[in-house]
Parts: structure tokens; C-alpha cells; sequence
């Protein structure tokens, strides 16, 4: 799983247009949005890299963060 935070994405409709964006390079992404945090986990078969372009192409750059570890 990979771990984004989107400073854009504010509300539902951005978390929505997230998630279109994720989708369209991978339909079966598992996708969780937290608008409040702005923060999204992705896990996809898709490049990491691809990710990141579509979510910029989308309107909604992000930066990927390190995932958290338990412990």
C-alpha cells in the first residue's frame, strides 16, 4: 500500500476525482481517502510513478509519504 498526502484535496467531490484519477490506471485499485487529513493509500498494481502523474494531470499533485509502521 502505498501512502499519499494531496494538499488539494479538501472535500468529497476532490476525494471522488482522486479516486476517478486512481482508477483510471488501475480500475481495481483499492483506494482510502481522508479529505480531512489529505491524505490517500492506494494499493494498486500500478507504478508508483504513474500514480503520481495521473493525480497531477488530475488537478491533485501529491507526495507520496512512508508508510506507517506498526510498534
Amino acid at each position: 500500500m502505498v501512502h499519499f498526502h494531496i494538499p488539494d484535496m479538501t472535500c468529497g467531490s476532490c476525494a471522488r476525482a482522486v479516486i476517478k484519477a486512481v482508477q483510471s490506471v488501475d480500475p481495481e485499485a483499492c483506494i482510502e481517502t481522508d479529505p480531512p487529513a489529505r491524505t490517500v493509500r492506494v494499493e494498486s498494481v500500478a507504478d508508483v510513478s504513474a500514480l503520481l502523474a495521473v493525480l497531477g494531470e488530475a488537478g491533485y499533485p501529491a507526495e507520496r509519504r512512508p508508510e506507517a509502521t506498526a510498534g
